[in-house]
């Protein structure tokens, strides 16, 4: 299964042809995105048509709540990261998704978690 960062759901809905056909290639049941992301997403939205498009079309993708598990590793990446690398919340709270639930994350931000090293980054 692979993890979703926000980028990549972003481009897809613009129709870039690379992340189309990665997800594609991957399929729906072994897409997910953490809370976070699908909360970014819905933050964007411009308007409730477009609102409701997201939400139909999130509700879709394999959701993965917060949980202690998560929490803990967070809290860990921000206390190693956020000064050196200037780790953000949302990042740290997908990256902590991603370890926690051992997937690969699916970003275009490869900046943002490449010096993360238990991390496991997609690579299509």
């Amino acid at each position: 299964m692979i993890l979703c960062d926000t980028n990549i759901l972003i481009e897809f809905y613009k129709g870039n042809p690379d992340v189309v056909s990665e997800l594609q290639r991957a399929g729906l049941s072994d897409l997910a995105v953490s809370v976070i992301t699908n909360g970014e997403l819905l933050y964007g939205a411009r308007d409730k048509n477009e609102l409701a498009r997201l939400q139909k079309h999130l509700s879709r993708l394999n959701q993965i709540a917060l949980d202690a598990d998560i929490s803990d590793k967070f809290l860990e990446l921000l206390e190693r990261y956020a000064l050196s690398h200037r780790l953000t919340v949302p990042d740290a709270l997908i990256a902590a998704t991603a370890i926690a639930h051992h997937l690969s994350l699916y970003t275009l931000n490869l900046r943002d978690f490449r010096y993360i090293s238990e991390l496991q980054l997609h690579k299509p």
